[in-house]
């Protein structure tokens, strides 16, 4: 792992986390054209190309002020994308899957999402749903998923995501983000053992 984003998540996937100091680093963006805000609990750390003094100035700090109006304004620009504010989630690998690859679905709107915010997206599925792969903040491994209609509330979630998780090298972290309020898949994400670690905000970048 190269990028120093991805280094700080798999440090967080072994519980190693930031000092809980308030402060705000910068790193190198690790995809061209997207900018990450990551959230630890008391530090922050921001995949950027913009200086770390001009972004304290607009009030980034470890806490709240990383994800602030002024700051995304900043980071953004004035024709830039400032996506989702999402809670950021890891379990391991499992190994062993048998979950289909389904090229077929490279079209659907959670695939073309995927593939507008990360790298090499794979997509898999089956009854359940549909589940994506990819190298996603700082070049981890990381999924996004989606419950066939007709199935949800029923726990298609949780069984969809165990099939995720057999789709990567044991032991291997698997990262995923989902927002705090889409409450079924965050619920489904715990029960299949994934366990919360900060947030994560995406930026496309357009400034002058």
């Amino acid at each position: 792992m190269t990028n120093p984003l991805g280094t700080a998540l798999l440090a967080a996937a072994d519980g190693v986390f930031p000092a809980v100091d308030g402060l705000v680093e910068v790193v190198p963006p690790y995809l061209d054209g997207v900018e990450a805000v990551v959230s630890f609990t008391g530090h922050s750390v921001v995949a950027t190309t913009l200086p770390l003094d001009s972004l304290v100035a607009a009030g980034a700090d470890g806490f709240a002020g990383a994800t602030s109006l002024p700051v995304l304004s900043l980071l953004a620009g004035a024709a830039g994308t400032v996506d989702v504010l999402d809670a950021l989630l890891v379990a391991r690998g499992t190994g062993g899957g048998g979950l289909p690859e389904r090229p077929d679905l490279s079209d659907h709107e959670r695939v073309r999402y995927a593939r507008a915010w990360r790298a090499d997206v794979r997509v898999f599925g089956d009854d359940h749903g549909l589940v994506t792969l990819s190298r996603g903040l700082g070049g981890v491994r990381e999924l996004s998923f989606e419950v066939s209609q007709d199935r949800r509330g029923r726990g298609h979630g949780r069984a969809l995501l165990r099939q995720a998780r057999a789709l990567v090298p044991a032991g291997e972290p698997l990262f995923a983000a989902v927002a705090p309020g889409n409450a079924a898949s965050l619920r489904a994400l715990l029960a299949a053992g994934f366990t919360p670690i900060g947030s994560v905000l995406l930026i496309r970048p357009a400034r002058t």
